[in-house]
């Protein structure tokens, strides 16, 4: 950014530009300085988008992985289905997750 928007836009050294990449990519965004030129403003809508999908991707995977933790607490019991042996059937289950065998009554 120091090369692109230079001095007269705020980016007075390599540093304060670091520190707006940074400011930029973790989308806290104070505002201090701004990207001005085209090319600045393109830069910068770069750098947040990949910030909010460095946010968003994970806590997406995170949440999908808990509601599905939840979703496999159904209760299951012991019984196994006399065609194809496979045992852990739900609770209230008449017929074989596996082969559609009807359960013992």
């Amino acid at each position: 950014m120091y090369m692109v928007e230079g001095e007269e836009n705020g980016f007075t050294s390599i540093p304060r530009s670091v520190y707006w990449a940074i400011v930029t990519l973790t989308t806290v965004g104070y505002g201090d300085i701004a990207p001005h030129t085209p090319l600045g403003q393109f830069i910068a809508s770069i750098i947040m988008v990949l910030g909010y999908g460095i946010i968003a991707i994970p806590t997406g995977i995170v949440t999908t992985e808990m509601t599905k933790s939840e979703q496999n607490k159904i209760e299951t019991n012991t019984q196994s289905c006399p065609s194809c042996l496979k045992n852990n059937h739900k609770e209230k289950a008449v017929f074989c997750y596996n082969c559609g065998s009807q359960l013992n009554p």
